[in-house]
Formats: C-alpha cells, sequence, structure tokens
C-alpha cells in the first residue's frame, strides 16, 4: 500500500469487520457494538464505501444469494491493505503518546 492511499476511517472500520462474511447490517452492528457506541456508520457512508472497496478489489460479495442480504468479505489484497493500515496507525499512536508525554515534562 502506498502512503497515499490511507483508508478513511469508516473504511478501516468496515474492513475490520470483513476480516469475516458479514451483511451490511452486521458490519455497522459490529463497530457500533465494538466501540462501545462511539463509531456508527449510517447505511448511506457504509454502501458508497462499500462500492468503494469492491472496486479497488479489497473486498468482494461473499454471497447474494438473499437479495435482501449481500455478504461481503475481504479479499487476500484487503487483508494486506488493512494490515499495512494498522501498522501505519500504530505509527500514528506512538507520535501521539510521545508527544503527549513530552507535553507533560
Amino acid at each position: 500500500m502506498k502512503t497515499t492511499e490511507q483508508l478513511t476511517d469508516s473504511m478501516f472500520y468496515i474492513m475490520s469487520a470483513l476480516t469475516k462474511p458479514r451483511h451490511g447490517y452486521a458490519i455497522m452492528s459490529l463497530i457500533e457494538e465494538r466501540t462501545e457506541g462511539a463509531i456508527t456508520i449510517g447505511p448511506a457512508s457504509m454502501y458508497t464505501i462499500i462500492k468503494k472497496l469492491l472496486k479497488h478489489e479489497w473486498i468482494y460479495l461473499y454471497d447474494d444469494s438473499d437479495p435482501r442480504r449481500k455478504t461481503y468479505l475481504l479479499t487476500e489484497k484487503g487483508k494486506e491493505v488493512l494490515t499495512a493500515d494498522v501498522s501505519l496507525r500504530k505509527i500514528m499512536i506512538q507520535l501521539a503518546e510521545i508527544g503527549l508525554k513530552e507535553a507533560e515534562e
């Protein structure tokens, strides 16, 4: 992943939810549950992002047998992108923690 291809926060949350096959409502519910309500993604935003992720081939349509519930899953390429973004976010957190510690000194 190029550094210019950093994921938006919403893309990050959705991709993180798609390490297992999930449909739209399950994605939104998981994000809200795991963040204890701090993060919510509405259906319009989620489906716009899902279209982008499909276009980049970072996720794929895992099951569309029920037209009301399309299920998505990360591709191998998507796992690589998510892994790289997790590493970058860890660096960002370290920089902030160092800065905050220095501010206390």
